[in-house]
């Protein structure tokens, strides 16, 4: 398999395309579609949904996941790669999301989590998103999609907030 640079992966982020970032066959053994939170749109989420297949997750560095009042989802993580669930969200409905599962409801959700006006009265919980905490320092410390996902952004000059999606394969096995 041929992989890219980080840096065309970087002006792809960008650019609000996609990227596939893979792990270690040690590790999870899996790909995620990443891309940076600030230029998702609904045809996105419906993308990941249609052919990631995976859990649509929001990754936030602990700063931003404070303002916003996201705990962690566990007080005791037992999870071997020590993944930081938050408590699910949905957007508030004055931003005109309803049940929050559609594509344009999860869409306006993850707009709601990047933009730095927001606070924590324009989440409900819990939710459709499922947000995850990076760890401070970036891969350099984790070498997660999680972490991956916000320098990747980071470096792109965005909003350190990324998108990533699992993906699986047609029946539902990891690809």
């Amino acid at each position: 398999m041929d992989f890219e640079t980080v840096e065309k992966a970087i002006a792809d982020i960008q650019e609000g395309r996609m990227v596939i970032v893979a792990d270690d066959e040690d590790r999870e053994n899996e790909g995620d579609l990443v891309m940076a939170a600030a230029k998702v749109t609904a045809d996105h989420v419906n993308f990941m949904t249609k052919h990631g297949r995976g859990l649509i997750c929001v990754t936030l560095t602990d700063e931003r996941a404070d303002d916003l009042d996201l705990p962690l989802m566990t007080q005791r993580n037992t999870d071997p790669q020590e993944t930081a669930f938050t408590i699910s969200v949905d957007a508030h409905r004055r931003f005109g999301v309803t049940t929050g599962i559609s594509a344009q409801d999860r869409a306006k959700t993850i707009e709601v989590l990047t933009s730095p006006n927001s606070d924590p009265s324009d989440l409900r919980r819990p939710g459709h998103i499922f947000p995850l905490r990076a760890k401070p320092g970036g891969v350099l410390r984790r070498v997660g999609q999680t972490e991956a996902s916000v320098d990747l952004a980071r470096m792109a000059d965005l909003p350190p907030v990324g998108v990533i999606c699992e993906i699986l394969n047609e029946d539902g096995t990891m690809a």
